[in-house]
């Protein structure tokens, strides 16, 4: 028998995280472009939990965006201050002050992130040239990841959870948006990941692995050529984030 389901985080009803999300208001529009196997396969996803503590965000699932209605009138409305959030040579870091409210005058800032795996985000990316031609941001992340359940492709990477929370944190240092409650979305992160951990160590609860995660310490982490283009762009101060290669 199928299991009651919340169809706002996707979770079922009895673990559902929407009565203890409390909403932050932003001055910035976040829009989370996620790749259907996360939207659909992903229980653990941190951008649909993310977006639900976010007011003013949006979620579109698709792998191109160029023919997405939504995302293009964002992207064309003159309003608007879009930048896409992907590391990079060409980016602005945050951490760095290179970005301040006055490149945006009087427009709305919009920050759009690929929530995806790497290889998954760079495929979105190719397939939306709309999206290539958008200025970038970066950061660099105040501490490594706190992913336990899940393998960063390499140092740098982060969840999408602690990406935003490093990005609001970079704006509001920045001058350009106020965070208001700085400890929920890690708090968020560390009780999804708690939950998990219980739950592989469950052994009457099926389809979990019921083995110990190891350190992230202790992890190898990717190599070859996938490895040495993520490289290129980690060993410089910036960031990635499962959302964002």
């Amino acid at each position: 028998m199928s299991r009651e389901m919340c169809y706002r985080c996707f979770w079922p009803k009895a673990l559902c995280w929407c009565p203890s999300l409390q909403p932050m208001a932003t001055r910035t529009r976040f829009v989370f472009l996620m790749h259907p196997k996360e939207f659909k396969q992903e229980k653990a996803n941190t951008g649909r939990l993310t977006h639900l503590c976010l007011p003013n965000s949006e979620l579109h699932m698709g792998q191109s965006f160029d023919g997405d209605e939504a995302v293009q009138a964002l992207l064309n409305d003159a309003r608007n201050f879009c930048l896409l959030l992907y590391p990079g040579t060409e980016a602005r870091n945050l951490s760095n002050g290179a970005l301040t409210p006055a490149d945006l005058g009087e427009r709305q800032l919009v920050v759009l992130l690929l929530d995806a795996t790497w290889s998954g985000a760079r495929k979105m990316l190719k397939q939306s040239p709309s999206l290539q031609r958008l200025p970038r941001i970066m950061f660099t992340p105040a501490a490594p990841s706190r992913y336990v359940i899940k393998q960063q492709p390499q140092p740098g990477c982060l969840s999408t959870l602690e990406a935003v929370h490093e990005l609001l944190t970079g704006l509001e240092q920045s001058g350009l948006d106020h965070y208001p409650q700085p400890t929920q979305l890690l708090g968020v992160f560390q009780r999804l990941q708690d939950f998990q951990i219980r739950c592989a160590a469950d052994p009457s609860r099926p389809g979990y692995r019921h083995r110990p995660y190891s350190a992230p310490s202790e992890r190898v982490t990717a190599s070859g050529r996938s490895g040495e283009r993520r490289s290129k762009y980690l060993r410089q101060p910036t960031n990635a984030t499962d959302s964002v290669p």
